[in-house]
């Protein structure tokens, strides 16, 4: 967000399109400049005058300091001296804070882009009165990032505690070293196809909802995220792990127990009773068969445990895809 800092002025040109992309640095708003280069030659004439009198102090004492004292010259006198001359060291130092000043306020006239990203409509118009300073300032524009952009979540509290105790070793992290992939899909999308890095996580769990607030980072480079959007977000349960995927269409069902169809040495088929886990890229995870293990997944219609079968060795990705292509021409 663009404040007109801590000046105020008449607004005197506008140096972007609304809604563009703009670069951190990059100038937005210039204020009437003349005021403030005029106060700035003021600070500048008043900082020279501050300094010549600090050389005629410094050399009115030095001529004291060359007599003697009680003689020609007074230890009252001498002792105004040494003190005019420190006042006026001090006026040249006061002086040369406020062309300090004058020059920042003269570098406020031009206001710049904070951060990158996406600024909304100019708020006023040229020659309209901006006002800074702490109270009352004029919003001229805001600037909202948007590559990377931040992703704000909740977790509740069984899901933080599970999450927890697989990142013990990092736990003064500010992500709690829950480095577990983050994933994220738009409310018009089928898959979490856009993935993320956890960045924070919050130092308490709210009273009120049982939840605790924890925030993602993802690359934005085509600008498809905006601002304000919801979303859902995918964590993983556990860290990475190796795991047997099978095609849906290779599963069978006995009441209530899953099976799927491997063949052995002799080339018959024989059912081995699986565990489901969840779907990854259009495949099951399985628990109950080994890497070894042929499984069927096509001609399942014409395959019956027991019987001979000649088996075609076929990729998993591959028959995955040739079963969704089936199922496609089939709809």
């Amino acid at each position: 967000m663009e404040k007109a800092g801590v000046i105020s002025g008449y607004l005197d040109a506008i140096h972007f399109r609304d809604g563009q992309i703009v670069r951190k640095g990059d100038l937005l708003f210039t204020i009437d400049r003349r005021p403030f280069e005029t106060s700035l030659a003021q600070a500048q004439a008043n900082l020279e005058q501050a300094k010549a009198n600090l050389a005629f102090t410094d050399a009115d004492l030095k001529r004291a300091q060359g007599v003697a004292v009680g003689t020609v010259i007074t230890q009252q006198t001498l002792d105004q001296r040494t003190q005019a001359r420190g006042v006026a060291q001090a006026n040249v130092a006061a002086q040369s804070q406020a062309v300090r000043q004058a020059l920042l306020d003269l570098e406020f006239t031009e206001l710049r882009a904070p951060v990158d990203g996406r600024i909304g409509d100019r708020r006023v118009s040229v020659g309209n009165l901006v006002t800074g300073g702490t109270a009352g300032t004029t919003l001229l524009a805001t600037i909202e990032s948007v590559d990377p952009i931040r992703f704000e979540f909740t977790l509740d509290e069984t899901s933080y505690l599970r999450y927890t105790r697989t990142a013990k070793d990092k736990a003064d992290a500010a992500d709690r070293g829950l480095t577990l992939p983050v994933r994220l899909k738009l409310i018009d999308e089928p898959s979490f196809a856009h993935a993320g890095m956890l960045e924070f996580v919050d130092n308490a769990i709210s009273r009120s909802t049982g939840t605790i607030r924890a925030r993602a980072v993802f690359a934005n480079p085509d600008r498809t995220f905006t601002a304000g959007m919801f979303a859902r977000l995918q964590m993983a349960a556990t860290a990475p792990a190796d795991t047997l995927l099978v095609p849906e269409a290779a599963i069978g069902a006995e009441q209530v127990r899953k099976f799927v169809l491997v063949v052995d040495a002799g080339n018959v088929a024989r059912p081995k009773y699986v565990t489901l886990g969840p779907v990854v890229d259009g495949l099951r995870v399985v628990a109950g068969i080994s890497s070894d293990d042929n499984v069927i997944v096509n001609g399942l219609v014409r395959a019956r445990p027991g019987a001979k079968v000649a088996p075609h060795r076929q990729s998993t990705a591959a028959a995955a895809a040739q079963t969704t292509a089936a199922q496609t021409k089939v709809d």
